[in-house]
């Protein structure tokens, strides 16, 4: 477990699937959700890929190389433990692993010029930090997969 996550999933063979399963993953957790909070994380989403199809697909992919940068130091101190698997280690951090998270999303949506995806972020972002921290377990065992290969 010596090479780093960029070095695992940004490489040109593996980086499509590793953007095909996070899409699935982000695909199931808003399926997964309910309530009234569920129910405008679903509408946001939908409006989302309603107004540019495949947007998910492509942000994902755009952010990648950000997301994997603020996953590296967790998973340099998770590479140092004996055992456990990546998405308990995220989930026994939450604050900590969803706010690195976060802060790219963050920053792309400051820069983002569609305004309908700005719009829409900005309604979604005050609950934003709990989907996150939800969806750590998950996140943990997609990264550990194509890094582990």
């Amino acid at each position: 477990m010596a090479e780093t996550l960029k070095a695992r999933l940004l490489d040109s063979d593996r980086r499509g699937a590793v953007v095909d399963d996070l899409t699935a993953l982000v695909d199931s957790e808003v399926a997964g959700k309910s309530g009234l909070s569920g129910g405008v994380v679903k509408t946001g989403y939908a409006g989302v890929k309603k107004v540019k199809p495949g947007f998910v697909r492509e942000a994902i992919d755009k952010m990648l190389d950000e997301f994997v940068e603020q996953l590296e130091p967790f998973w340099a101190a998770f590479s140092t433990e004996a055992g456990g698997d990546f998405g308990a280690f995220l989930a026994a951090r939450p604050q900590e692993a969803s706010e690195a998270l976060l802060a790219v999303t963050d920053r792309r949506a400051e820069r983002s010029s569609r305004a309908a995806v700005t719009s829409i972020y900005g309604k979604l972002r005050p609950k934003a930090q709990d989907h996150v921290v939800e969806a750590l377990p998950a996140l943990g065992t997609v990264v550990e997969k194509h890094a582990r290969v």
